[in-house]
């Protein structure tokens, strides 16, 4: 057959109207086009060593995949010690670093993307975890994302309010000056538990919210809504074992960050893996539901 160029007025409808169409049904995806309803399961400690069990395996299958993808987020990491360190904003480098944990959930989409296709039996490499952002799924992650990314930036304003009523306003004239008012004064100890406890609020938010959400969105067409319902059922229906787990994280992203952020290409795809088995763990698969009723 021969081929011949079509007009380009008609070849430019053509693109902008296959554009159109995919916004269209990425905006629908929003609310989700699933009909079925989420059952949801109780999670305890075992729950939590058999997701971390097949997290490592997955890392373990996938590690050059995997760290090729991840390798941007030391990277980060180091930048934003870097720019808290030359802009007179020292004080912001604690809430930067343990801020950009609150976004992990939605960096780690590929990693349950390729989480999920292993389990299928299917081909699992890089490209299969990008693939996630050419799919209709993609606009309510990043609708969520944009939560995330919100909270962070609330996050960073409180932090400098805090600082500003205690050892602020004034910038720290040095590193060393900084880290003695902040240990060694009644005013650094005050913003230490005020930062603590400020931070453990947002953190908690976002563990709820984000417990099983972007995992769900990438396995079903549930919506925003459907979904951070079920993630906050989740952790309202196992406080424990969900702070536990919150724990865990913590303590892995802080062993990760100390060894110069180097250890971050090796805890972040391990996380983001047993996060999807821990999605497995607490929400019944769609067969079983379906089989069950």
């Amino acid at each position: 057959m021969v081929q011949t160029i079509g007009n380009p007025l008609s070849w430019v409808a053509k693109v902008f109207g296959g554009g159109a169409q995919g916004i269209s049904s990425g905006v629908h995806e929003l609310g989700g086009a699933d009909d079925g309803q989420v059952q949801i399961r109780d999670i305890d400690f075992d729950s939590l060593k058999l997701a971390l069990g097949k997290g490592r395996d997955d890392f373990l299958a996938l590690r050059t995949d995997v760290i090729f993808i991840v390798l941007i987020y030391p990277v980060v990491g180091i930048l934003l010690t870097w720019f808290a360190l030359n802009n007179e904003v020292l004080y912001l480098l604690f809430p930067l670093i343990s801020g950009f944990a609150l976004l992990g959930p939605v960096a780690a989409v590929g990693l349950y993307e390729m989480s999920r296709r292993r389990e299928q039996g299917a081909k699992a490499g890089w490209g299969d975890g990008f693939r996630v952002m050419t799919s209709p799924s993609i606009f309510p992650i990043l609708a969520l994302g944009g939560f995330l990314a919100a909270v962070f930036l609330a996050w960073m304003i409180c932090a400098h309010f805090i600082y500003g009523l205690t050892l602020g306003p004034d910038a720290p004239a040095s590193s060393l000056s900084f880290l003695r008012d902040v240990f060694t004064t009644s005013s650094g100890w005050v913003m230490i538990i005020a930062g603590g406890a400020v931070g453990f609020v947002f953190a908690a938010v976002v563990l709820a919210v984000s417990l099983v959400s972007f995992p769900l969105l990438v396995d079903r067409s549930v919506g925003v809504p459907v979904a951070v319902v079920t993630s906050v059922n989740i952790a309202k229906r196992n406080p424990k074992t969900v702070a536990a787990w919150g724990a865990i994280v913590v303590s892995l992203l802080a062993l990760g960050v100390l060894t110069l952020f180097v250890g971050l290409i090796f805890v972040l795809p391990l996380l983001g893996h047993a996060t999807w088995h821990l999605y497995r763990q607490a929400v019944v698969p769609q067969t079983e539901a379906r089989d069950a009723t």
